[in-house]
């Protein structure tokens, strides 16, 4: 049985695309902008966390989209390594929650150096509380991840199976479902890992 959030749409594409940035540093740096953006877009749809998205958030156009990631990029703006790092996602979005003074969201890093089946067992936790998961892929072995090297992106779903673990990956205006462990185990001994959100009441 497949878990998945609800999420929204921007004329036809699934959630934003930094391909939309006008912008060379936004274009191929401003995943994280992208990754928060769509958080809180979803946050104010579906979980009433209004302050935190564009007062026409059921309605956004591309336009729209780009300018709420342009009031996003002072918190979490692209540089030369990248945001490679969870503690500066984390960072970066907690400051724009506390200018937009949202105090119910807080997020806690999840370390891709933990096993596979760690990983699995947070993704559903988070699915199943409402909240999707910012993931960071850094470098990756498999040529098949080639779209998720450096880059951040939601995870909105999951799907367990008798023997497996699959995860429904958003980004570039589109998801896929992809085999956890594959996403995960990247051959290389850096690695990024999964931002959990926690709505606190």
């Amino acid at each position: 049985m497949k878990h998945e959030l609800k999420h929204f749409c921007v004329g036809s594409s699934y959630g934003g695309n930094q391909d939309w940035f006008p912008t060379f540093m936004m274009k191929i740096g401003g995943c994280g902008a992208e990754t928060a953006c769509d958080s809180s877009i979803y946050f104010a749809l579906h979980r009433g966390l209004t302050a935190l998205a564009p007062a026409n958030a059921a309605a956004l156009t591309r336009d729209d989209y780009v300018r709420f990631a342009y009031e996003m990029k002072p918190y979490l703006s692209p540089r030369m390594t990248g945001i490679d790092r969870l503690d500066i996602y984390i960072d970066g979005y907690a400051q724009f929650l506390r200018d937009r003074g949202e105090t119910r969201l807080s997020m806690t890093p999840f370390s891709g150096e933990e096993p596979p089946d760690k990983a699995c067992a947070a993704v559903a936790r988070q699915i199943d509380s409402g909240c999707p998961v910012p993931t960071l892929i850094l470098n990756h072995q498999n040529k098949q991840m080639e779209d998720y090297v450096w880059h951040w992106f939601l995870i909105n779903g999951y799907e367990k199976t008798e023997t497996d673990f699959f995860v429904k990956t958003v980004t570039y205006s589109h998801y896929e479902w992809l085999r956890m462990a594959d996403l995960w185990q990247t051959g290389f001994r850096r690695r990024g890992g999964l931002v959990l959100y926690h709505i606190n009441k």
